[in-house]
């Protein structure tokens, strides 16, 4: 990161105090920030992006099949699944000795919406 240059630098101290103090008050403190990093970085892997789109248009898959949705092996899915499940992005359930995994819940199904929709919109700028 280069130094600050005089078109860089604000004039006065702070132009809008009270943008500034709406924007303390609704950004998200360190430690919610550093959890949102978190799951922005485990969503920013195109494995686990793809085993999570294959999961928001089937519902419900076992390992096997995401496997076969997502053309990676299952040992590569099972680990993406585990860090997604521990998480809190999908859920599991067995079913004698399947496992099958789903989204979590309908807020990581429109954080999937919206991530998607943003990506068309324009060509994706």
């Amino acid at each position: 990161m280069g130094a600050v240059t005089p078109l860089d630098a604000c004039e006065v101290v702070m132009v809008h105090p009270d943008k500034v103090a709406l924007a303390r008050e609704h950004s998200p403190d360190a430690d919610q920030a550093a959890t949102l990093a978190q799951l922005f970085k485990l969503l920013g892997d195109p494995k686990r992006t793809r085993i999570l789109y294959a999961l928001l248009e089937a519902g419900e898959l076992c390992v096997c099949d995401l496997a076969a949705a997502v053309e990676a092996t299952e040992t590569a899915v099972s680990q993406a699944l585990r860090l997604l499940r521990t998480a809190g992005v999908v859920d599991n359930r067995r079913a004698g000795r399947m496992v099958y995994y789903r989204l979590a819940d309908g807020h990581v199904r429109m954080l999937l919406d919206l991530s998607r929709e943003h990506t068309l919109h324009e060509g994706g700028r």
